[in-house]
């Protein structure tokens, strides 16, 4: 059977190997593949692999044998999903891949606004520690974060990941879900609604899915009712944040310090607001992209096929 895989570069820039879907089928891999070459790669091809190379009802027409339609992620909103349906293609996903890393990855963001390492050795470096009259010297605010409040909007597997590495630390936790019953609170964490994660928080973590309900919801009307000095967190969805409205807010201080992994339009624009404003970290979309984390994504990946061929499909978001 054919197998393509429309956008492997990502997943295994060739640090992995793709010898578990060699053993299913004949492998076809590109690095990336462009809107305008979506249907011609496909082809004739039963099973197809894509991670944000959008996959829609005309693909889904002109690819009448194409059975499995694979995500390499765990988000699949580039996939129109009821048309894949109708066209009796089964789409599949990866959950649960990287909870781990991605947590690792925002308490890394956080200490870097709370430290600015990487800043400060760049300084040494530089010689201006070796000029320095004094033993020391720090050229931003220093932040202790043991007895301050974390508040995290959206408690899945990587916000409870973020929030026991912030509780070791000695935090406070705000935890928020669409269904605040099912968190299990303890001394150092309690359910919150997202007023109170907003009014009561000196750090927001923003790990919740992208919505129409959430879309935007960081935007100046919420920002004006956060504590002075407050600092945010997104390594979920840029689109979760209004970015004019943080980069207000940063340039004033009201925001003392952002970092994000995710922007609304990926790769950024070099016109990004956020990319001039003050005490702002940006990273390119990297928390995912541990080589054990990108591993288990190839197993899981790979896993979902041999399912599907064996009649006994998993990970399936289209049934």
């Amino acid at each position: 059977m054919k197998i393509v895989v429309l956008e492997g570069y990502s997943l295994n820039p060739g640090d992995l190997s793709w010898e578990g879907l060699e053993a299913l089928g004949e492998v076809t891999v590109y690095d990336r593949t462009k809107e305008s070459e979506i249907i011609s790669r496909i082809g004739d091809a039963e099973l197809v692999y894509t991670n944000k190379t959008p996959i829609g009802e005309k693909v889904f027409s002109a690819c009448p044998k194409m059975k499995f339609l694979g995500v390499l992620a765990t988000g699949y909103n580039v996939v129109d999903v009821e048309s894949a349906k109708a066209h009796g293609v089964v789409v599949t996903n990866v959950p649960n891949y990287g909870s781990e890393a991605v947590s690792q990855f925002a308490i890394a963001l956080l200490l870097e606004l709370c430290h600015h390492i990487g800043a400060h050795s760049e300084s040494v470096k530089l010689g201006d520690w070796a000029r320095c009259q004094d033993f020391c010297y720090w050229n931003t605010p220093l932040i202790e974060l043991t007895g301050k409040t974390m508040g995290i909007i959206g408690y899945g597997r990587i916000g409870q990941g973020t929030a026991r590495i912030a509780q070791a630390f000695g935090m406070k936790v705000l935890a928020n879900k669409r269904d605040l019953s099912t968190i299990e609170e303890t001394e150092s964490l309690k359910a919150a609604e997202l007023d109170t994660i907003y009014k009561e928080s000196d750090v927001i973590m923003l790990h919740c899915p992208l919505t129409p309900e959430t879309e935007g919801m960081i935007n100046s009307d919420v920002i004006v009712r956060m504590k002075d000095g407050v600092l945010i967190v997104n390594n979920s969805r840029g689109p979760l944040i209004v970015e004019a409205d943080l980069r207000v807010a940063l340039d004033s201080g009201k925001v003392a310090g952002a970092a994000v992994d995710v922007v609304s339009t990926e790769p950024i624009q070099r016109d990004n607001v956020l990319l001039g404003a003050k005490n702002i970290i940006i990273t390119p979309h990297i928390a995912w992209a541990a080589l054990e984390s990108r591993q288990r994504l190839m197993d899981i990946a790979v896993e979902n096929l041999r399912q599907f061929l064996a009649g006994t499909p998993v990970n399936v978001v289209n049934k």
